[in-house]
């Protein structure tokens, strides 16, 4: 089954407990920005789409940590693998594409 691009959000509120944010990008219209915020130096990383967006940015909106740097490099290992498995499961798809016959 395959829906038409969507963007999905919840938000889970439990006694005594933190609230949590749930957001989900399934639509082409996501757009995906970096830079550094030069009036007080800091780094930030966005995902926007036209229902939500996510931003990314140093501890307490400050200096950057050793943590911020280790989560930085998190953030581009996993960037990298799903542009290796987009670019996988893309390739795969268009050979099969290739060899069906036309209806």
């Amino acid at each position: 089954m395959s829906l038409g691009p969507y963007t999905y959000v919840t938000l889970s509120l439990r006694p005594a407990s933190t609230p949590h944010v749930g957001v989900s990008f399934h639509t082409p219209d996501l757009k995906v920005r970096s830079g550094l915020l030069l009036s007080c130096s800091r780094p930030y990383l966005e995902f926007n789409s036209h229902e939500a967006d996510v931003h990314i940015s140093t501890t307490g909106a400050g200096p950057v940590t050793d943590t911020d740097l280790a989560i930085a490099r998190e953030i581009f290992t996993a960037a990298a693998r799903y542009l290796a498995d987009c670019e996988q499961l893309h390739a795969e798809q268009s050979a099969k594409d290739a060899t069906d016959p036309a209806d």
